[in-house]
């Protein structure tokens, strides 16, 4: 009884419950991408890692809205808050339609591009791409408010509606199709809109924001953009150039490899829906914010190394028991690409930080060193290996200068 006591009394904090949860939708998101490997093979799972890879360029495009609406729920209060959540709703709205009819307009050139077997499967995905945007605009008012329990229901919500769909699809009806895939992730969009309540109507004067708060939003918004562009190409841009430069079989084997590399990086993510409103609260509040960057670039280097260690000990064994046999070819290659996306998640953590302070140095040298990745690869594709080694020299130099900015940062603080 004394225990059960015990255990009672040690309540899970909101932001516990959200690491925990994240962790679930991880895992659930990688035993979909796992599953579809297994039961699709390296060509098919090819097209499929495209839908996907268009997912999460989705996913940081419309970041921006969920990251801008996290900040200033922060900042703002009352009824600029109820004006300023009002107005991004609009705008993610606008810009979510006009992408999604882009990429349905353009759908035969985006097969011709990723040299996919369909092009209905980029008409389906675009027809739900405005909801991706609204989803996100919600996230961000629950994740500025610290609400963590509303934004894991949210996250989980998605995923389990993506996986459970998307299969049943496949294994009831035995339709291994793109478009199949594609109906799945709109559904999960729907499903990822809970919970999410309609904004309020109120009157057109207290949806005005001042020219000091309109300034503030238009800069941090800018920024964001970019950065989330950044994140768009040093993330994804592997896998489209790999689909473009080389054939369906080594390009599927390929995303297997992205896939289980990258591990670190949907980890760090966490962290990150953690660090952006705590350091703008902390200097709000006129506190230091360094130490929470140590803690999480120390919890990011552990796993990162935990897992370089696990993909360079057992590459066969982990290929196999997530790929299976099919894939054993890019077993050489998995602790390589963990270290690339190591690196990338330890720099990532540096320039969210700094851009949850207004500092936007960090932002431009991710910029400069996803287009340096980019054309790296663009230039040296002549095997799968020339593609990792180029990942891993940009990002070796990604980190390097993140390091010695926040160094350089510290010292010129002291001196003030």
């Amino acid at each position: 009884m004394q225990f059960i006591a015990s255990l009672k009394s040690k309540k899970i904090t909101p932001e516990q419950l959200f690491m925990l949860s994240v962790l679930v939708v991880n895992g659930g998101n990688y035993l979909y991408n796992l599953i579809l490997g297994r039961l699709l093979g390296p060509a098919q799972f090819a097209d499929a890692a495209v839908l996907i890879t268009f997912l999460l360029v989705l996913s940081f495009a419309a970041m921006t809205f969920q990251l801008v609406t996290a900040k200033f729920s922060v900042l703002f209060e009352n009824q600029v808050l109820k004006g300023f959540i009002s107005k991004v709703y609009k705008n993610a709205l606008v810009v979510g339609i006009i992408m999604g009819v882009l990429i349905v307009v353009f759908a035969n050139q985006l097969q011709n591009l990723f040299n996919t077997s369909s092009s209905n499967m980029f008409i389906v995905f675009g027809c739900g791409v405005p909801l991706y945007f609204l989803m996100s605009v919600n996230r961000g008012v629950f994740q500025g408010k610290k609400n963590f329990k509303s934004l894991s229901i949210t996250y989980q919500g998605e995923m389990l509606s993506r996986l459970i769909i998307t299969l049943g699809l496949i294994l009831i009806f035995n339709i291994q199709s793109s478009v199949v895939i594609a109906v799945g992730i709109i559904a999960s969009f729907v499903f990822g809109l809970i919970p999410f309540k309609v904004p309020t109507i109120i009157p057109k004067k207290a949806l005005e924001l001042s020219k000091t708060h309109t300034k503030e939003i238009r800069a941090f918004f800018i920024i964001t953009v970019f950065y989330e562009l950044t994140q768009i190409i040093i993330n994804n841009s592997d896998i489209l150039l790999v689909k473009h430069y080389f054939e369906a079989y080594e390009a599927g084997l390929y995303a297997s490899l992205a896939l289980i590399g990258r591990m670190v990086y949907f980890i760090a993510w966490m962290f990150v829906m953690l660090l952006l409103p705590t350091v703008v609260q902390l200097k709000k509040d006129g506190k230091e914010t360094a130490s929470i960057l140590f803690k999480y670039v120390g919890y990011i280097a552990v796993i990162s190394i935990a897992i370089i260690v696990l993909c360079l000990s057992f590459p066969e064994t982990i290929i196999t028991l997530l790929f299976g046999d099919s894939y054993i070819a890019m077993a050489p290659l998995l602790w390589k690409y963990a270290i690339a996306t190591s690196m990338f998640a330890i720099s990532n953590i540096f320039a969210y930080y700094y851009l949850s302070l207004d500092k936007y140095i960090p932002v431009v040298i991710t910029g400069v060193f996803g287009v340096l990745q980019m054309g790296l690869v663009i230039f040296y594709h002549e095997s799968l290996e020339q593609v990792v080694h180029m990942q891993i020299i940009a990002m070796l130099l990604l980190l390097g200068i993140q390091l010695v900015f926040f160094k350089y940062n510290q010292i010129k603080e002291k001196a003030i």
